[in-house]
């Protein structure tokens, strides 16, 4: 009897998957000048991607991104810069608003400066961000 190894699902190979991407894009299109931004949610794990502070992304350019909401939609880390909604979304309850993927929600995140970015996907959704300055760690850590 032959047994095949265990496979893992395919939504657990997506953040390596995205890290990836963005060391592609890092190689591709840095400014060593430039603060570094990479992606992630109130979880903090496994729902980004990320870099180092030397190197960044081009500001406009639309990354992969998986935003968590399984706790509504309120943060985002982007490298290692830490980012608010300028509208937090919920359902009242702590969960995202109807419409919208639980635990993530993939799409792309643009940014637009070093302070502004803004997360797209293809149901339409749109979600604005500020960065926090100083920021090393989420606000609230969502489970």
């Amino acid at each position: 009897m032959s047994t095949s190894p265990a496979r893992r699902p395919a939504s657990a190979t997506v953040p390596a998957a995205l890290c990836l991407a963005l060391a592609a894009a890092l190689l591709t299109g840095c400014s060593p000048a430039a603060e570094q931004r990479g992606g992630g949610g109130a979880a903090g794990a496994g729902d980004g991607v990320g870099g180092t502070a030397a190197s960044s992304p081009r500001a406009h350019r639309a990354l992969p991104f998986e935003l968590y909401t399984h706790c509504g939609i309120d943060e985002a880390r982007v490298g290692t810069t830490y980012f608010e909604a300028e509208t937090p979304l919920s359902d009242g309850s702590g969960n995202p608003p109807e419409g919208w993927d639980n635990p993530v929600q993939r799409g792309t995140m643009t940014l637009e400066s070093a302070t502004a970015a803004v997360f797209t996907d293809e149901a339409g959704h749109e979600v604005r961000f500020r960065a926090r300055p100083g920021a090393t760690a989420f606000k609230r850590i969502c489970a």
